[in-house]
C-alpha cells in the first residue's frame, strides 16, 4: 500500500498544501499573502483571517493536481511551529480535523527542521548524508545546527538579536524599498558595486548578531544624507551590494568557523535567504560539499512539511490530537 501524505504549511503568511506519494512529490501548491505588502511587514490577525479563507481551496487544489482523493490518504503532517500562533492554530485544527475524520496518523513537524530536510524530497539533485552542518536562513532565524539524522538536530550557534533576514528587510526600509526588501536587494546588488563599509559585529563562538550592522547602516546614512539628501537614490544598487556583502561576509565567517570545529563535510542550506544570489554564490566556493535547495524550495511550501513527515513516519515518530502548535520551539 503506498504511503500518500498531506502536508500543510501555516506557519506565517503563506497557506501551502503538498501531496507526497511514498516520498515523492506529486503536488506543491503555495497561496500568498500579496495583502501584507502595502502594510511593510506580516499583520498577524490578517494572516490568520486569510489562512481560514484559503486552506480549503489550497488543500482541495493539492489533492487534485496529484490526482489523489482524500480516502487515498494515510497520514496528515502539518507545521506546529514556530511561528504566528494564530497562523499555526489554522494548519493545526485543519490537520487534526482530517487525521481524525480519515483515523489516519498525524505528524507534528518543526518548521525550521524542515526548512533543511527538504533536500530529501527530490531525485533530480544530490541528496546529503547524515550527519551533516545546517545553515538555516531566514526572517524570523539564523541558525547553524549540527544535524545527526531525520529526528535529533543540536544548535551550534544563533543569532543573539535580528535574522539575517530581518537585516536584509530593516536596512532596505531605510533604502525606501518595499517589503519584503530582501529580494529587491539582491537585484539590485547585482547591478552595483560594494564599495561602502559598515562595523562589523564581534559575537563569540558559533552565534550570530546583526543588530549592529543594522545601526551602523542607519548612521552612515544620516551622516550622507546630512551632505547629500539625494546619497541613497544616488548609490542605490551600491548600497544594496555593500548590504548585501555586509550580511553575507557575517554568515560565511561563522560557517566557515563550524566545518572547522566539526569536521563536517557537508553544509545544507535553507530558509527563505536561501534564494540571496550573493550567499549561494559564496557558499559555492567553500572546499566542502555543499547543498543548495532549488528555489521553488526557499520560501515557506508544504513538500517540506510533506517530506519531514514522512521521514518521521518512517521512523515511527507520531502525533496524537493533543499536540497543539507552538509559537516558539527549539530545533
Amino acid at each position: 500500500m503506498a504511503t500518500v501524505i498531506l502536508g500543510i504549511e501555516s506557519s506565517c503568511d503563506d497557506t501551502a498544501a503538498a501531496v507526497l506519494v511514498d516520498g515523492k512529490l506529486r503536488a506543491n501548491v503555495v497561496a500568498q499573502q500579496l495583502e501584507h505588502q502595502t502594510h511593510g511587514g506580516v499583520i498577524p490577525e490578517l494572516a490568520s483571517r486569510a489562512h481560514v479563507q484559503r486552506i480549503i481551496p489550497v488543500v482541495e487544489a493539492a489533492l487534485s493536481k496529484a490526482n489523489i482523493e482524500k480516502k487515498d490518504l494515510t497520514a496528515v503532517a502539518y507545521t506546529q511551529g514556530p511561528g504566528l500562533l494564530g497562523s499555526l492554530l489554522v494548519g493545526n485544527a485543519f490537520a487534526k480535523s482530517l487525521a481524525l475524520a480519515l483515523d489516519i496518523p498525524l505528524l507534528a513537524v518543526h518548521h525550521m527542521q524542515a526548512h533543511l530536510l527538504v533536500h530529501f524530497i527530490d531525485d533530480e539533485f544530490p541528496t546529503p548524508k547524515f550527519p551533516f552542518l545546517g545553515l538555516t536562513v531566514s526572517g524570523g532565524h539564523t541558525q547553524l545546527v549540527r544535524v545527526n539524522d531525520a529526528s535529533s538536530f543540536n544548535v551550534l550557534g544563533e543569532t543573539k538579536d535580528d535574522a539575517a533576514g530581518e537585516a536584509f528587510d530593516k536596512t532596505g526600509k531605510m533604502l525606501g524599498l518595499p517589503y519584503p526588501a530582501g529580494p529587491v536587494m539582491d537585484k539590485y546588488a547585482a547591478q552595483g558595486i560594494p564599495k561602502f563599509t559598515f562595523g562589523k559585529p564581534t559575537v563569540a563562538g558559533l552565534d550570530f548578531s546583526f543588530s549592529g550592522l543594522k545601526t551602523s547602516v542607519l548612521y552612515f546614512l544620516r551622516e550622507q544624507q546630512d551632505k547629500d539628501p539625494d546619497f541613497i537614490s544616488n548609490n542605490l544598487y551600491d548600497l544594496c551590494a555593500s548590504i548585501q556583502q555586509a550580511i553575507v561576509h557575517i554568515l560565511m565567517e561563522k560557517v566557515t568557523k563550524a566545518l572547522s570545529e566539526t569536521g563536517l563535510n557537508q553544509l545544507v542550506l535553507g530558509g527563505g535567504v536561501s534564494a540571496n544570489s550573493g550567499l549561494r554564490e559564496a557558499l559555492k566556493q567553500l572546499d566542502t560539499n555543499v547543498f543548495l535547495p532549488p528555489l521553488p524550495y526557499t520560501t515557506d511550501n508544504a513538500a517540506m512539511i510533506a517530506i519531514t513527515g514522512h521521514l518521521q513516519l518512517q521512523l515511527g515518530k507520531m502525533d496524537t490530537l493533543s499536540s497543539e502548535p507552538k509559537a516558539r520551539m527549539s530545533i
